[in-house]
Formats: C-alpha cells, sequence, structure tokens
C-alpha cells in the first residue's frame, strides 16, 4: 500500500513538471514526430493508470495522433492561428489485454481507454523479441539437440518468426523461433539450423511447444562472409575516389521537420510503425506566383512478404513487416559516406519501446540532393549551317532511410524533382531466407524444393514482396477524381488512310472503389488524379499521372489463408475516399489478422470517389526467384513508381531552370 501510494505521490509530481514543460515548448509543426519529453509524459500517464507493481504492461505502439484534416490544413494557411490538438494514439497490452489509449498531450488526460476484443495482436515490441530469443539458449531440449547436431551451444543465436492464420478458431499471442549458426561467420541468416519447432508464448513468456523433426546440415561457412574488414584477396579493382563540394551549402532549408528546397516544401515525419511519412507537399508555380499542394500524405502502408515453401517448417513464414514488426522500429542507423553522401543532412529519431521509454536512433534517415542527371535537352540541326544544342542538368532532392527486417534490407527513397514529379524507389538488399538441405549439386534434387540451390546445402526459398504506398493526394486542392484513359485500336476499313490502324484514347472517371481496383498489364492505359475543378488555360484538369512500376499479381488463390490476410494485392491500384481511421492496407492488428480490417473490405462499402477528398493507393511488387548471384548477400534489387505532373502546369515548369555552376577544386600546393 505504502509503494502504491509513494507510486501515485510521484506520478503526480512528475506530472505536473512535465505539464509545466510541455507549456513552455513549442511545436513548429502539428506532424513533428513525438518527443522523448511526450513519449516520457505517455509513459508516466498509463503506467500512473496502471501501475507496473500491480499490472503486466508493455507499449506496442506510441504515435501522433492523426489531427483533423480540414483544421491541419486550416493552420497550414495561416499558421498559428488555429489550436490543433496534440494527442497520441496508445496501443499497449495490459495483464494480457490489448488497451488503445487516446492522450491529450496538453491537459495530459486520457480521453478513452478501449479495449479490443476482435481478432489479432499489436505489432510485436523489440524488449519482448529479445527476452523470446534468448529462451531457447536456456531450454534443456533445445541444448541436447544442438549437442547431437555437433554444434557449439554459444555459437547459436536465434530470432523471431511471427506465426501468421491458418483458419484457428483461437490462438494465444506467441512467435516461432528459429535458430542459426554464428561460429567462423556473422552471416547467419545463410546457416540455420533446420528442423526444430519452437513456439513461444509472449504473454507468458515461456517455451509451450518443442519438436526437432530433421537433420539436414547446416550449411557451410566457406564464401558467407560479407565484411571488408575481414576479407581475404584478391579483391575486385578498386574504385577511384570521388569528392562532394557544395561551396554554397546545401540548396534547402530546414524549420524543425519541414524542408523547402527549390520549388518544393514538405514535411518529414516519423512513425514507429510506418517509417518515413511525407506531408504536405507543394509545389511552387512560377507562372501562377504561388505553391500548389500535391500530397497531403504519403508512407508505406504494408509490406507482406509470403514464402513458397508450404512444408511444415516453412508454411507459415507469410509475413507483415509493417504491421507485425513496424517499419519505424525496423529502421535502422545510416553509415555516413555509405548510406548517405557526404553532403547529406541526418535526422535522428525517437519511439517507445517495451517499457515506454523513449529510444533513440541516430541517423533515421537523411536528406540531400543528388547531381548529374539530365533534366532536359535537345540538339538542334534541322537549321542550315547551324547547331544548337541546349542541355540542363537536374538536381533532384532525396529523403532516404533504411528498414532492415530480419535478413532483408529494405532501401526506401523519396525523390522530388524540379519538374513537379515525385519519384518513390525501392531498393532490396541482404540476405537470402535458407533452409538447409542435404544437397550440394542441383542434379542431385529429385522433388521440389521450392527454391533455388544456391550453394552447398543451401535453398533459397522463392518468395514475394509487395509493398503498398498510401497516396493521400490533394492535387491543387481536396476534391479530386480518379481518371483512367484506355488505350485503343482503331482499325481503318472505310479507305480513308492508308494506314490500316491507329490507337486513340478513351477516358472515364471512375465513379466508386469498386470501379477503381485495377489490375495493370493486361492493356494500356493512363492513370491520373485531377481536380476538376481546377483546369488549364487550354480548358484541361490539373491533374498527376501515376507512372507504375512493372505490374505482378498474387500466384496464391485468393481463398488462400495468406492471401486473405494480404488482400490489398489482389489489385495494383486502388483509390479510397479519405477516412482518417483507414491507415493500414492490412488492419490495425496484422499479427494473426483473419483478413477482417484490410483496404479489401473497406471498400466493398463502394463508396463514391468523383469530386472527393480520395486516397491513391498502390502495389508495388517483387517475386523472388533467388539466384546463385544473391548469394551471400544481395546486390541491390530496385523498383519503385512516379507522380508526374499531368496537365498541372501551363507549360514545361522547368524551362527557365539552369543548370547548377561548375565548381572547380580548390588547389593544394604541395608542402616541403
Amino acid at each position: 500500500m505504502a509503494s502504491t501510494l509513494r507510486l501515485t505521490v510521484f506520478s503526480v509530481f512528475t506530472l505536473f513538471s512535465f505539464h509545466l514543460i510541455l507549456s513552455l515548448q513549442e511545436f513548429p509543426h502539428p506532424l513533428d514526430p513525438l518527443t522523448t519529453v511526450e513519449i516520457t509524459v505517455i509513459q508516466t500517464i498509463v503506467l500512473k493508470k496502471y501501475p507496473n507493481t500491480t499490472h503486466t504492461l508493455s507499449f506496442h505502439y506510441v504515435g501522433l495522433d492523426d489531427p483533423d484534416k480540414a483544421m491541419l490544413l486550416k493552420w497550414e494557411s495561416t499558421p498559428h492561428t488555429v489550436d490543433i490538438p496534440r494527442r497520441a494514439f496508445v496501443i499497449a497490452r495490459v495483464d494480457s489485454s490489448t488497451h488503445e489509449l487516446l492522450i491529450d498531450l496538453k491537459s495530459l488526460l486520457v480521453l478513452s481507454d478501449n479495449v479490443h476484443t476482435g481478432n489479432g495482436f499489436p505489432t510485436l515490441t523489440v524488449g519482448e523479441q529479445s527476452q523470446a530469443i534468448e529462451l531457447p539458449l536456456k531450454y534443456t531440449p533445445f541444448i541436447e539437440t544442438v549437442k547431437k547436431r555437433g554444434l557449439n551451444i554459444s555459437e547459436v543465436v536465434c530470432s523471431t518468426f511471427t506465426v501468421g492464420w491458418y483458419g484457428e478458431e483461437k490462438r494465444k499471442r506467441a512467435v516461432r523461433i528459429e535458430c542459426f549458426v554464428k561460429e567462423e561467420s556473422v552471416n547467419i541468416y545463410v546457416r540455420p539450423i533446420n528442423g526444430i519447432l519452437i513456439l513461444v508464448d509472449l504473454d507468458q513468456m515461456k517455451i509451450v511447444y518443442y519438436r526437432d523433426v530433421s537433420k539436414e546440415p547446416v550449411p557451410t561457412e566457406v564464401n558467407t562472409e560479407y565484411r571488408a574488414s575481414h576479407m581475404q584477396p584478391p579483391f575486385a579493382p578498386k574504385q577511384h575516389s570521388y569528392g562532394t563540394f557544395q561551396p554554397e551549402g546545401p540548396g534547402f532549408k530546414l524549420n524543425g521537420h519541414s524542408i523547402s528546397w527549390a520549388n518544393w516544401k514538405f514535411h518529414i515525419g516519423y512513425d514507429v510503425r510506418a517509417g518515413v511519412i511525407i506531408s504536405l507537399a507543394s509545389i511552387y508555380d512560377l507562372e501562377k506566383h504561388k505553391s500548389r499542394r500535391v500530397l497531403y500524405r504519403g508512407y508505406i502502408s504494408e509490406l507482406f512478404v509470403p514464402y513458397q515453401d508450404p512444408s511444415e517448417e516453412w508454411y507459415y513464414k507469410t509475413f507483415f513487416d509493417a504491421g507485425e514488426f513496424g517499419f519505424g522500429q525496423s529502421t535502422v542507423s545510416l553509415e555516413p559516406l555509405r548510406d548517405c553522401p557526404p553532403n547529406a543532412h541526418f535526422f535522428d529519431a525517437y519511439y517507445a519501446g517495451h517499457d515506454g521509454s523513449p529510444q533513440h536512433l541516430a541517423n533515421a534517415f537523411c536528406v540531400f540532393e543528388q547531381y548529374g542527371n539530365i533534366l532536359w535537352r535537345h540538339t538542334e540541326s534541322g537549321i542550315p549551317n547551324e547547331e544548337i544544342r541546349e542541355v540542363r542538368t537536374e538536381v533532384s532532392l532525396i529523403v532516404r532511410s533504411v528498414v532492415t527486417v530480419g535478413n532483408y534490407d529494405n532501401i526506401i527513397d523519396w525523390e522530388f524533382k524540379p519538374s513537379g514529379s515525385i519519384k518513390l524507389g525501392l531498393s532490396l538488399s541482404g540476405m537470402l531466407e535458407i533452409k538447409a538441405v542435404d544437397y550440394k549439386h542441383k542434379d542431385e534434387i529429385k522433388e521440389d524444393q521450392h527454391g533455388t540451390l544456391v550453394s552447398a546445402n543451401s535453398i533459397g526459398v522463392y518468395h514475394d514482396h509487395y509493398y503498398i504506398y498510401h497516396l493521400d493526394l490533394d492535387i491543387d486542392g481536396e476534391e479530386n477524381s480518379f481518371l483512367k484513359t484506355d488505350l485503343k485500336t482503331v482499325k481503318v476499313t472505310d479507305g480513308s488512310s492508308k494506314r490500316k490502324s491507329y490507337w486513340t484514347t478513351d477516358t472515364q472517371t471512375i465513379q466508386t472503389e469498386s470501379d477503381a481496383k485495377i489490375r495493370l498489364g493486361s492493356s494500356p492505359s493512363e492513370l491520373v488524379v485531377v481536380n476538376p475543378i481546377k483546369k488549364t488555360n487550354a480548358g484541361n484538369d490539373v491533374g498527376y499521372r501515376l507512372l507504375p512500376s512493372p505490374a505482378v499479381h498474387p500466384v496464391l488463390v485468393e481463398d488462400d489463408f495468406p492471401q486473405v490476410r494480404g488482400a490489398f494485392t489482389n489489385y495494383n491500384v486502388w483509390v479510397t475516399p479519405y477516412d482518417k481511421t483507414e491507415k493500414w492496407a492490412g488492419g490495425l492488428y496484422v499479427d494473426q489478422s483473419r483478413g477482417e480490417d484490410t483496404l479489401a473490405v473497406w471498400t466493398k462499402k463502394n463508396r463514391n470517389i468523383v469530386n472527393k477528398d480520395i486516397v491513391l493507393w498502390y502495389v508495388v511488387g517483387i517475386h523472388h526467384v533467388p539466384c546463385q548471384e544473391d548469394f551471400p548477400i544481395m546486390p541491390l534489387l530496385s523498383t519503385g513508381l512516379e507522380l508526374r505532373p499531368t496537365n498541372f502546369f501551363e507549360r514545361n515548369p522547368v524551362l527557365k531552370t539552369l543548370s547548377p555552376m561548375h565548381v572547380k577544386w580548390p588547389t593544394c600546393s604541395k608542402q616541403n
């Protein structure tokens, strides 16, 4: 009783102190990520409500509650004249129940506290995963199994894998554990100890199922090293050195998390689940003498990675990296001069750990200017006795982050171009998920191994990567429509031309969500989000066009359990009316979800999307058939999309954009 009273007195005193600090703290932007002080305040408020002396408590999501959009846009047009509530949304596990708390960070009050009673569990925390992977190393049956295989338990490390859902009526919150050998190589993912099934109950934090089903040899460590400091000659031909020099300094200006560069301005946010979020992107129109909004908010909503081995040891490997593991908390520190060039500016990030305390992530993302591409050019040789060549060099601005979930590194770029385009780049590197087998040559394999033999005893298992972007486009305002323009063949049959055919366009304004579901690749089409209220001088609707990546479609049947959960991949393009609650394409609770709260379910309402505030969802996919060049570490595999202005400007917006000046390096005299 006395300890509880002391905690209460401490909490009240602490909250009073924080209230004073927060009242003095100025937020340059309502979308700025939660600060360390705010995260600590949230932790204190929740602990006051659910003291850890009497409750089992863990924090699974702590993020900024999205401000009301209309209010935020009003704030943006007349900054600091509108009072935007500063609130946090928290998902916490309290005594094995999932609580959703809405906390006001000005009044320090819990505005609501609801218990989630549906299916699915919240994002895993780093803390609980760290505890879970230590359990096998102290578990006698596992230790004995390791000894029988001739392995040293001190050279074994383990990792967590989500279990998915396969029709079970009820299931506890649990993870699978798989283990690897780190002896002689830190490339653990290519040295799995296959054939051991371990299930950990996360709420009890104990092993509840254990089975040893096979004894394939652990793949050798030969040729698995990837650290330059540990490699032996010969090396590849040496690359020449280079330097980056900006005598005038960077071309962008920062105000907290707001950035202005060339004709662009936008806000860079961070979320423990989404990672980097780009908001309020506007481009300055030189002819209209004003900034025009393009993107209200954009981020990767989910990443679905289903593996294609149906065996007992592999069938459950159908991961949702954002919803199950958190893109934000899986973001890794960037390496200066390697991940980002010398002229990059780095941002740190903070998120709440398992116990609610602030966790610091240094160099979480970087911003830099990239030089050397061609903005536009033309050589005119059609004028007699004259040759004209005009070339403009492009400079673009890139926001980069790297998300590492287990074996894969996802390099995520947002590239802003002075022409008005936004390129969204995705690149994969890291390690293959390896299955250990008793084969050293392809000719020895007599049955389907569901992958490629990439090295001795090593199968790189077939799998997919499906990224889905949430793109709340506001093209010159919120009231937008979605246009699909088909390219159609017309045959000439009346003898009016010596040609036998040509193609023309047929444009439709898509009326509803159902009509907006599009599988790309079957026929050529143009997809444009337009503002039908705004017209160019020539009478065209102002808009932005989607330039997609090569179309990738699911190969699984639609009623397969992983595909039910990942049904947002059934189409490449979706369009929905804006709804603040519809953020996560795979649902709010993805771990062991049943596909009941996904983009595919929301769109069954078939809402009207004409002249509405609409959101474009786009799936970027990769079918990955591993090859030997992907081993022992993958060279970058890249894809992406582009959002490109289409009749947005009256003419080429970079016609008067000059190339950057060439600067000679300062000369250095040799000193005696």
